[in-house]
């Protein structure tokens, strides 16, 4: 297991094969991307396996949809652009500075460090990558310690693709991930909680590394007073319980119209019913990924319950030494709950209820900006204030996590949720060096404008500053 030295020296060969071949080509970056596509789909079953063993029982369809074929598209849209993304922007040049051209060129930075993140332990480690490497970069992967069969299949995996100066993954625990996060990378991604965000940044300072920080926080979802009640629970439902709701973008709780309030919890209840019958027997339904994390989201509901907050609990008591955990509503609990202050990262929703649309974009706007806002309205009206009057990662109008699975969207958080952006173009540009180059012709304007001054310069200053 890399670790101390090996680190530096996995670095330092990294480093060098890039200095030896500083921009490959369209063809070569496709080959790249065309071997880890084709790595991914040989080994998707084994993925699956290792998943469900991680986490103590995922549904296989479920890592085949939210894992793989996410994971294959991102790959595939990397692979069809690229050619596209590497070519020169031109920009518009001004009179005085003509005869000349002006245009960016993107350029790979070198090596790029990626942490990845246990929840979706193969879409968060393959999207990063795909983009680093349609940016032409070598790269070094941490992923996550909690999913050690992943982890380890990945190593496999891309040491059977790829030679260790190209790509190469680092397994280990939380010391070498902060080992990891120290090495002078030329660009450095974090997924993970906004906690662990800042160690990793205050890390990377250290060599002035950039960052981009994928991170999490309170996503609401605000269900207005004219909402479709049956569609929007079916949306929350789907989008809070996929992989048990340890997902940063799921919807951490609910604002509803306050005369609808009992009206959504029903819908929600037969929603769950419909996903997911027999909740806690259900194989489709994925169980909490450690004995911390279940005692922790255990402990909010307790909490809640002790305050006298209603709670309603959609599944029987779950069996001894099994992680999956009721779907659970809680029903208007005050703000200063643990379940209401923390990130849930688990299958409980609080609902609370709003009297006037400027109330509930109040509330939201009182807390760090999330990653997500879901809103689910028929009104153009609505639709509107709420993007110009919200700041968050992104939006998603009418249904949930959709916005992350739109390939040419960026992918990115605001404040606590996180900063910079991955998916699309942007992540190939946040990859790379976007060079600008300004090419004299052979007539140049500026020239005019240089010493010694005489009454040409002043018609000129006339002509230029008015």
């Amino acid at each position: 297991m890399p670790s101390g030295p090996d680190l530096a020296a996995l670095f330092a060969a990294q480093r060098a094969a890039f200095a030896r071949h500083l921009f490959p080509d369209a063809r070569e970056r496709k080959k790249a991307l065309t071997r880890l596509i084709d790595a991914l789909l040989a080994h998707r079953e084994s993925f699956a396996e290792a998943i469900s063993q991680d986490f103590g029982g995922r549904s296989r369809q479920e890592v085949m949809f939210s894992e793989i074929y996410v994971s294959l598209t991102s790959l595939r849209h990397a692979r069809s652009h690229l050619s596209e993304w590497m070519e020169k922007r031109y920009r518009p040049v001004a009179l005085p500075m003509q005869m000349a051209q002006a245009y960016v060129l993107p350029q790979p930075l070198g090596v790029v460090g990626i942490v990845a993140p246990w929840n979706y332990p193969v879409f968060l480690a393959m999207g990063p990558l795909g983009a680093a490497l349609a940016a032409g970069n070598r790269v070094m992967l941490k992923p996550s310690e909690h999913t050690p069969r992943t982890s380890a299949l990945l190593a496999m995996t891309i040491a059977k693709t790829f030679p260790p100066d190209f790509v190469t993954v680092i397994e280990g625990d939380d010391n070498v991930g902060k080992s990891f996060a120290r090495l002078p990378f030329d660009h450095l991604l974090f997924t993970g909680s906004t906690g662990v965000g800042r160690e990793v940044m205050r890390a990377a300072s250290e060599n002035l590394t950039p960052v981009t920080l994928e991170l999490g926080g309170k996503a609401p979802a605000m269900v207005a007073d004219d909402a479709n009640l049956a569609r929007a629970a079916e949306d929350i439902v789907y989008g809070k319980l996929i992989n048990a709701g340890q997902t940063c973008i799921a919807p951490d709780y609910v604002l509803v119209a306050a005369r609808r309030q009992q009206e959504l919890v029903n819908a929600l209840q037969a929603a769950v019913e419909r996903l997911y019958p027999r909740s806690l027997a259900n194989r489709d339904y994925t169980s909490v990924i450690d004995d911390r994390n279940y005692s922790r989201l255990c402990g909010y509901v307790e909490e809640a319950r002790g305050r006298g907050v209603s709670v309603l609990s959609l599944g029987s008591e779950a069996e001894a030494g099994v992680r999956r955990m009721a779907p659970t509503l809680i029903l208007n609990p005050p703000d200063d709950l643990a379940v209401m202050r923390d990130e849930i990262f688990g299958p409980i929703l609080p609902i609370k209820s709003f009297s006037e649309v400027t109330e509930a974009l109040d509330y939201i706007n009182r807390r760090p900006r999330p990653l997500a806002i879901y809103l689910f309205t028929n009104s153009g009206r609505l639709k509107e204030r709420v993007l110009r009057e919200t700041v968050s990662g992104g939006v998603c109008l009418n249904d949930t996590l959709l916005q992350v699975a739109a390939e040419d969207l960026p992918f990115g958080g605001a404040g606590a949720s996180g900063m910079g952006h991955y998916h699309a173009q942007e992540g190939f540009d946040t990859f790379s060096k976007l060079k600008p180059v300004f090419e004299r012709g052979w007539f140049g304007m500026g020239r005019m404008l240089r010493p010694p001054y005489s009454r040409l310069h002043i018609w000129m200053e006339r002509l230029l500053i008015r």
